[in-house]
C-alpha cells in the first residue's frame, strides 16, 4: 500500500538545461515521476518573495504523490534529485538554490527523526506553501492539530482587522 505525501517544490536559481525556476519546477516534476514517485496532483506555479538573505523571487509549488517509501527513503530520493539539479548545500539557510524539495506532510502522520520532521516545522506560517497546498490537498488535516489545509491557508491569508 502506498503512503501520500506532499511536497513543497521552490526554485530561485535559473538552470543552465532546464532554464527560469518555473521550468526547473516542471523538470523536477517529471524527474519525480521518472524516478518512480506516482506524482497524483500538481499546483500552480507561484512567485514569492524570499526568506532570508536570497534576494531572488522564488518560484513555488506543490505535488501530492504516491510512493511505497517511507519519509527516510523519500527524503534521500528527493535529496538525490535536487543535487542533480544542482543544488550544492553550503550551510546557509534560506539562500538561492536550484532546487528545493521538502516533504511537508504524508498520510502516516507524524514522523520525528534526527535528519527528518514531518510535518515540515514552518509549514504552518508560509503562504507560499499552503496556498499551492490547498490546491492539491485542501481536505488533508495536519496531524498535530485539527485544521485542514485549506483552513490554515484561509487563517494565514485573511484580512486582519486594522487597528484604530
Amino acid at each position: 500500500m502506498p503512503y501520500h505525501y506532499l511536497i513543497a517544490l521552490g526554485s530561485n536559481q535559473r538552470h543552465p538545461r532546464h532554464g527560469p525556476p518555473p521550468q526547473v519546477l516542471r523538470a523536477a516534476l517529471a524527474a519525480m515521476a521518472g524516478a518512480g514517485l506516482v506524482v497524483e496532483a500538481i499546483s500552480p506555479i507561484i512567485a514569492s518573495a524570499p526568506i532570508g538573505p536570497s534576494r531572488r523571487r522564488y518560484a513555488n509549488a506543490a505535488a501530492r504523490i504516491a510512493t511505497p517509501l517511507d519519509p527516510p527513503a523519500l527524503l534521500a530520493l528527493l535529496q538525490s534529485l535536487e543535487t542533480r539539479f544542482g543544488r550544492v548545500r553550503r550551510g546557509q539557510r534560506w539562500g538561492a538554490r536550484t532546487l528545493d524539495l521538502d516533504i511537508v506532510l504524508w498520510s502516516g502522520g507524524l514522523w520525528h527523526s534526527r535528519t527528518l520532521t514531518v510535518p515540515h516545522p514552518r509549514f504552518r506560517t508560509r503562504p507560499f506553501v499552503l496556498g499551492p497546498a490547498a490546491t492539491v490537498t485542501p481536505d488533508w488535516r495536519d496531524p498535530a492539530g485539527t485544521c485542514t489545509i485549506r483552513h490554515l491557508h484561509a487563517r494565514l491569508t485573511r484580512p486582519r482587522p486594522t487597528p484604530r
